[in-house]
């Protein structure tokens, strides 16, 4: 099916241009979404007659779009769930979960629609994500995924010192093991060195 899309549409063109998709993709997706109309002599001749005050409305949802990236880009958002003592959850975080996440953030609505999901969300952790607010905007938020407020800053922190957000049940058993060998090292030098001084001590006498 021949189309004039009505905006720029990622993989298939700019606002304006005249392309070929599937009869389904186009009355599935891009023409109840707006995003285009069917590419017929009437239709072409309408888009020329209003073009300039399509892209001018376009411009204007860009600005609009840029305001509130401004706003949310490269921020955190913390969603809290239960989970698992492996750290899966009880469900998944979804796109409505985020996108009112980040609404209460910004002030804006935010929808599903604008959350770029690429894979679920189905365990506690640090999760980098996309919301497009416009075609051409693209802002780009981290998820803290945690069991508690307390877990979620603990994350944050180990995240910040370039660590894994998450430590696992043998990572957390190695790390106690690797403190305890270390205070007992610490034990032995001191022992060592006390009977280093002793033995120096009776020598001396």
């Amino acid at each position: 099916m021949q189309i004039i899309l009505l905006e720029k549409v990622e993989r298939l063109g700019n606002l304006g241009e005249i392309v070929n998709v599937k009869p389904g993709f186009a009355r599935n997706y891009l023409l109840p979404q707006g995003k285009a109309l069917r590419a017929t002599k009437d239709a072409i001749a309408k888009f020329e007659a209003e073009k300039s005050a399509i892209e001018k409305l376009n411009s204007n949802k860009k600005s609009e779009a840029e305001k509130v990236a401004e706003k949310i880009d490269g921020k955190t958002i913390v969603i809290i769930r239960s989970a698992s003592d492996s750290g899966q959850l009880y469900g998944s975080v979804t796109t409505r979960d985020i996108a009112i996440s980040i609404s209460e953030l910004s002030g804006d609505n935010i929808t599903r629609n604008n959350v770029i999901l690429e894979n679920p969300i189905k365990s506690i952790g640090y999760f980098d994500f996309k919301i497009k607010l416009h075609p051409e905007v693209i802002a780009k938020i981290k998820i803290n995924v945690a069991q508690s407020e307390e877990e979620a800053e603990l994350q944050a922190e180990r995240v910040a010192r370039g660590e894994s957000a998450v430590i696992t049940a043998a990572e957390e058993d190695a790390k106690i093991a690797a403190e305890i060998a270390k205070a007992q090292a610490g034990e032995m030098a001191e022992i060592a060195k006390k009977m280093q001084e002793e033995a120096e001590s009776g020598e001396a006498e």
